[in-house]
């Protein structure tokens, strides 16, 4: 064997080291939940929605990493699909069911109910074994409580208004619709990229500007949801 070709257990210690590297990255956005919630107990809102973010980055790109990895095969005794569950509900959850229910832009008597039942509906999502179909679109309102804070935060409408979106959001999560999966999508592919990185850029020109952002930034905010919601209606048929 050529001196300057790696042994091949050697190789394989590093393959499985890198592998298990992906589980890591992932695992580091329970951390970011963990910050988000000291943020949010104190009422750093903007800072919450930091946390959020970086944990919304980690989950939007270590699944690329574990693919191109082959993780499941290098590791099959780490569930990477059940990591990845308990940090987004962490994330997309838990934290963010607290700052609905602790921010004040909820009617102070339903506050902690609708906590509750955002808690309770987003369980039973992440345990249903249809949530996505075979073509990666979500079944219902996908418990993205965190991106639906971040929208309330900024253009904080009227106490009950808040409290009729949030008991229709977690209605929703039962209503067989498709919402889009950005990362997965194939039809349509480069026109939700592009409008998932516009997304991403206006979340963080919010962020850095405390959670109020210039109008522009706003309406851009707005019309990228509605996008984001239509292009699940445009789904094409798939078994």
């Amino acid at each position: 064997m050529d001196s300057d070709t790696p042994h091949p257990e050697t190789a394989g210690h590093a393959r499985n080291a890198a592998a298990f590297a992906v589980h890591v990255f992932t695992a580091c956005g329970a951390a970011c939940a963990l910050l988000a919630l000291f943020a949010a107990v104190k009422s750093q809102w903007t800072l919450m929605f930091f946390w959020l973010g970086i944990a919304l980055f980690i989950d939007g790109v270590d699944g690329t990493f574990a693919r191109r990895l082959q993780v499941a095969k290098l590791l099959p005794r780490w569930s990477g699909d059940v990591l990845d569950l308990v940090v987004d509900i962490l994330n997309y959850v838990f934290v963010p069911a607290y700052a609905w229910a602790a921010s004040g832009l909820l009617p102070r008597s339903v506050a902690i109910p609708l906590g509750t039942l955002i808690v309770v509906t987003s369980s039973l999502y992440f345990a249903d074994k249809l949530m996505k179909t075979s073509d990666y679109y979500f079944r219902g309102f996908p418990a993205l409580w965190n991106v639906a804070a971040f929208y309330l935060f900024i253009f904080e409408p009227q106490a009950w208004i808040g409290a009729a979106i949030v008991a229709a959001l977690a209605a929703l999560t039962f209503v067989p619709f498709h919402v889009v999966h950005p990362m997965r999508i194939a039809h349509l592919r480069a026109i939700t990229t592009v409008a998932l990185v516009v997304w991403a850029l206006l979340a963080i020109l919010a962020v850095a500007n405390n959670l109020n952002p210039p109008l522009w930034a706003d309406a851009g905010l707005l019309v990228l949801a509605i996008y984001f919601v239509a292009v699940g209606f445009l789904r094409r048929h798939h078994p």
